[in-house]
């Protein structure tokens, strides 16, 4: 019996022996041979931090700053590592500069994610931050951003924003995290992986307190932010400013085009906004007041307004009658205060009749065009009117309209040019030339944007092509903006039959006709006036033009809702920015007077907004 007891202890001795072995050897291996744990430990003081970048700034053609950027902070908590004593609430507030209460309310949604970081405040300036350091808030966190400024304060809707990301946006697109910003409308969007620049990560080790240790590694593993890329715009400042100014108060948009580029140097819609106001904490209370203003100073118009064009249009009814040989410039129609067709009228100002088509031009004689396109679009050669309708759909999406142009600017509209199609669901398949008289002179249901009617100009003035409009002219580190930029777009019409339209609106300005308010000694300005006809008011004013006839350096277009006749306002406005372009001063500080003294009647957006103010006050109660 001793014996067999003896063999039992032996037994248990040996397993406990080899049991003890196994986990020697397991805690040997896991803690010298293996770094999981190691790398669990280092997790525990060690926090990989988002390094954000300098965005990128924007400049003007001649390297004058639009768009800065300057150092900031957002302030992060996460709540586990808030002190368990507390801490100087009222001090703190002070320095993040928001009240004890939005404090509070803050640490309250931080406490039900503790070990997330929540943003307390946003726009921390870099003097609050060194009072946030010193104060040993521990728990606090500071994230580097950085927040746009504006030096002229001009090209709100030209520019565009930069806000926060939305779940959408964080879900569609890998770069961006909660919290991360985007630029939003105008050159801020159209460029903004440009712009933005590349994170960067940095490494920081922590005590159990939650202090800051210093670098990991000594930064051996951080990963450098890099800076976005600079922009060179092709916007001319100066005449840019000057350009708002002349606008101030009325409703409308002004595009100017270099002709020989396609670079675009002015582009204003009215109203527009400070772009200082879309920054900071209250961007979201400021872009709330300009959703609720029925002037839309939010609504680039420049790009996105659908505008009747009126006469401008007649230039290309003109070109189009030439170009298929409907038309010689010889050609003279009569005009007795109007075109008749049926038992209806359209209406034409008093001028000599009858007229030649340079004449036409220069006068703006609604009959003339009606003749040319009532016979183009019922030649012969083309069988029928619905086919003669969709050759002249043809000619006229080849000046740029009925379609986007294809620019780098963000959210630009197509306008729209009716087709056969469209009038046979209108009119059941029953319509003749009469139904569509009216897109002769621009009207009807022709609907363009002011930056195709300013391309128009160019096109004109390049006697029948243009470069596509673009907003950015450089982008730092690269050799070339993208090629179609630098590419010739060229239309339906031969070159030689835009020689009689430029003597014509060369005429209009320098002898006889309706732009001679355009009119500047020696710098040979052409232009053509149009007046939109608006069943809700009185008429928009609208002009386009270029300068010089000859190498001309700058195209434009005014559009100014109820501005009346287009001599009335928009001429005048056109002409003091192409003589401020073209001579580097204003000769006409009287004319300036005039045209900021000229408030049309907006009733109905005033109606409108009466009526919205209204409606708010009454849900508020």
């Amino acid at each position: 019996m001793q014996d067999k007891g003896y063999i039992r202890y032996r037994i248990l001795r040996l397993v406990v022996m080899f049991v003890g072995a196994v986990l020697l050897i397991r805690l040997f291996s896991m803690q010298i041979l293996s770094d999981e744990y190691d790398a669990r430990a280092t997790s525990n003081i060690v926090r990989a931090e988002i390094e954000y970048p300098m965005r990128g700034e924007v400049l003007d053609r001649r390297g004058e700053y639009l768009v800065k950027s300057r150092v900031c902070y957002d302030v992060m908590v996460i709540y586990r590592e808030l002190p368990k004593e507390g801490f100087d609430t009222t001090r703190l507030a002070t320095i993040l500069e928001i009240t004890p209460e939005k404090l509070a309310s803050q640490l309250n949604k931080a406490s039900k994610s503790p070990r997330a970081p929540i943003l307390v405040a946003g726009y921390l300036s870099q003097e609050n931050k060194l009072l946030l350091d010193e104060g040993g808030f521990s728990g606090f966190h500071t994230r580097f951003r950085t927040a746009r400024e504006y030096p002229r304060k001009i090209g709100g809707n030209l520019l565009g924003y930069v806000s926060e990301v939305t779940p959408e946006q964080v879900s569609r697109w890998e770069y961006y995290e909660v919290g991360d910003y985007i630029g939003v409308g105008g050159v801020e969007s159209a460029y903004e992986t440009e712009l933005r620049g590349e994170k960067g990560v940095s490494y920081r080790m922590y005590d159990s307190y939650g202090a800051l240790q210093g670098a990991y590694k000594d930064g051996a593993d951080d990963i450098l932010p890099v800076k976005g890329a600079q922009l060179t715009s092709t916007i001319d400042a100066r005449l840019q400013e000057f350009a708002e100014e002349l606008m101030v108060g009325k409703i409308g948009a002004v595009v100017a085009i270099e002709p020989s580029t396609g670079e675009i140097l002015v582009m204003v819609s009215s109203p527009t906004y400070d772009p200082d106001l879309m920054v900071g904490r209250q961007r979201n209370n400021n872009y709330a007041a300009m959703m609720h203003n029925m002037r839309q100073p939010q609504f680039n118009r420049a790009v996105k307004a659908k505008y009747p064009p009126g006469s401008t249009f007649k230039l290309v009814q003109g070109l189009i009658g030439l170009q298929e040989g409907v038309l010689r410039t010889s050609d003279r129609y009569p005009c007795n205060g109007g075109f008749s067709y049926g038992t209806r009228k359209m209406g034409c100002h008093p001028h000599n009749s009858p007229i030649d088509f340079r004449e036409a031009v220069a006068q703006s004689c609604n009959a003339y065009f009606c003749y040319v396109f009532r016979d183009m679009i019922t030649n012969a050669k083309y069988g029928n009117i619905k086919e003669g309708v969709r050759v002249w759909n043809e000619y006229v999406y080849s000046f740029g309209f009925g379609r986007q142009l294809g620019t780098d600017l963000y959210g630009e509209g197509a306008g729209y040019v009716p087709t056969p199609e469209f009038y046979d669901r209108g009119y059941n398949g029953r319509w003749n030339w009469g139904t569509v008289i009216s897109c002769a002179i621009g009207q009807g249901e022709m609907g363009c944007t002011p930056l195709q009617m300013a391309n128009l100009a160019a096109i004109v003035a390049n006697r029948g092509y243009y470069y596509t409009p673009h907003i950015i002219k450089h982008i730092e580190g690269r050799d070339s903006i993208d090629a179609r930029f630098y590419q010739r777009n060229y239309t339906m019409v031969d070159s030689t039959n835009f020689v009689p339209v430029v003597e014509g609106m060369w005429r209009s300005v320098n002898v006889s006709g309706t732009s001679r308010r355009a009119y500047l000694e020696g710098l040979d300005v052409c232009g053509k006036t149009g007046t939109a006809e608006n069943p809700n008011g009185k008429d928009h004013s609208t002009f386009l033009s270029f300068a010089p006839k000859d190498n001309p350096r700058i195209a434009i277009s005014v559009y100014v809702e109820h501005g009346g006749f287009g001599s009335a306002i928009a001429v005048p406005i056109a002409s003091l920015i192409e003589e401020l372009y073209l001579t580097d001063t204003i000769m006409r500080p009287q004319l300036v007077e005039e045209v900021l003294n000229f408030t049309p009647n907006y009733y109905q957006y005033d109606k409108k907004q009466q009526r919205y103010d209204a409606d708010r006050a009454k849900s508020k109660k």
